[in-house]
């Protein structure tokens, strides 16, 4: 009787220990059961269709799930505004800056494994990157330049924080505009033309906008951190990106290139005429998704769905794991999700190793909580996981330029006032 009353205790044990390992896995659920009152909700459906009917927006998806339920995976209006189709949940979006997380997460596995240290230079796996130089003087109309001694190396840290000194192709300074596009330097978007090392390398040669470490600046960073995950693994960034991230999340709908089986997944985007009235982009601005490219930008290349996004973040807020897949352990995922820029001004908030990390002052604007890390894309994306209230939320548009921002953060807030707890 002893002995089976030791082997019960010892079962109970290990189905307690076994339950206490599992991860949330992303599921549909009622609001009710996760304390979000289903009668808030129709409030976003309110705000965004209202939207679409004032002609700000063509389209959106929007999601929200806590404590891994699914609450609010919804679309709404067309994803293209000439053929009228309308908006799904599973359309395939250009994703841009937010593959700049998925590039940091990728960068840290590495991280764990040992290939470097945070503080390590950059130069000691590119070498191009050595001895970097500032920019000292420009000349406007030639756009020639001189330069002075950096005062230090970048570090891995500083391209995980965007305080390398690195700038934007495209989007950043007038002046580093200019000297970039004079060596070709692009923007981070994909090509069948060019490869992710050649352009890297050469960046590594020119000079910084600024000292490293002396401020935050967003830049083509994580671009460079795309090609470091290469040299580090031995495998492109699309493969590491798909052998280690996507097929162990189910991240299915994830891409650099998307695949002519799905191509007519892929949302058009829509720009602004002269009238202010929405239409389709031209196909060149944005068709980069559906070239046979080989040009894996780490900063923006990715096109992805909201579902697949959801998950990598539920991933996320499970300290690293999700349905009994580890990509990184907790005490990485947290010091990913930490202020790694200390007093460096970044307006209300701060942040971490790939993140922007909700501040107490931050948290005041909207409601987000203190601790949230979010960030968005080029196109109208945006997303935020909120540890405190264990919510995942994104909504996706596809549009460039975006008049209405404010849809944004009303979004953010509508999220909170659904709260029932």
């Amino acid at each position: 009787m002893k002995r089976s009353f030791i082997i019960q205790v010892a079962c109970l044990i290990l189905i307690i220990a076994d339950s206490c390992t599992q991860t949330t896995v992303l599921q549909e659920a009622s609001p009710l059961s996760v304390r979000v009152s289903g009668d808030r909700l129709i409030r976003i459906d309110k705000m965004l269709q209202q939207s679409i009917d004032s002609g700000w927006i063509a389209g959106a998806v929007g999601f929200i799930a806590r404590d891994g339920k699914i609450v609010y995976d919804k679309s709404f209006g067309v994803n293209n505004i000439e053929a009228k189709t309308l908006m799904q949940k599973d359309d395939i979006f250009r994703i841009a800056s937010q593959t700049k997380a998925i590039t940091s997460v990728a960068v840290m596995m590495l991280f764990e494994e040992g290939k470097f240290l945070l503080d390590d230079p950059i130069s000691k796996y590119i070498p191009e990157f050595a001895n970097p130089r500032v920019l000292d003087k420009f000349n406007e109309k030639d756009t020639t330049y001189t330069t002075i001694q950096a005062n230090r190396e970048i570090t891995i840290r500083d391209l995980l924080t965007h305080t390398s000194g690195i700038d934007y192709a495209g989007i950043g300074s007038e002046k580093m505009r200019a000297i970039y596009a004079k060596s070709a330097i692009p923007g981070g978007f994909g090509s069948d033309k060019i490869v992710l090392g050649d352009k890297m390398r050469a960046l590594g040669r020119l000079p910084l906008v600024h000292q490293p470490g002396e401020r935050f600046t967003y830049g083509l960073n994580v671009d460079v951190l795309g090609y470091l995950v290469e040299v580090l693994s031995g495998e492109s960034l699309d493969h590491y990106f798909h052998k280690h991230i996507f097929e162990p999340l189910g991240m299915n709908d994830t891409y650099f290139y998307v695949p002519k089986s799905k191509s007519d997944r892929l949302v058009k985007v829509i720009t602004e005429d002269k009238n202010s009235h929405l239409i389709n982009a031209r196909d060149e601005f944005g068709n980069y998704p559906l070239v046979a490219g080989k040009y894996y930008s780490g900063g923006a290349g990715l096109s992805s769905t909201i579902k697949d996004y959801a998950t990598f973040l539920q991933m996320l807020l499970n300290k690293g794991e999700y349905n009994g897949k580890r990509l990184l352990a907790r005490r990485t995922v947290e010091l990913m999700t930490t202020n790694q820029i200390g007093d460096l001004n970044l307006g209300r908030d701060k942040f971490g190793l790939g993140f922007e990390i909700t501040t107490a002052s931050g948290q005041a604007k909207l409601g987000i909580s203190e601790g949230s890390f979010s960030w968005g894309g080029y196109f109208s994306t945006t997303y935020w996981a909120d540890p405190k209230e264990h919510l995942v939320c994104l909504l996706f548009l596809q549009q460039s330029p975006f008049s209405h921002s404010e849809i944004t953060d009303k979004f953010r807030a509508m999220v909170y006032q659904a709260l029932s707890d």
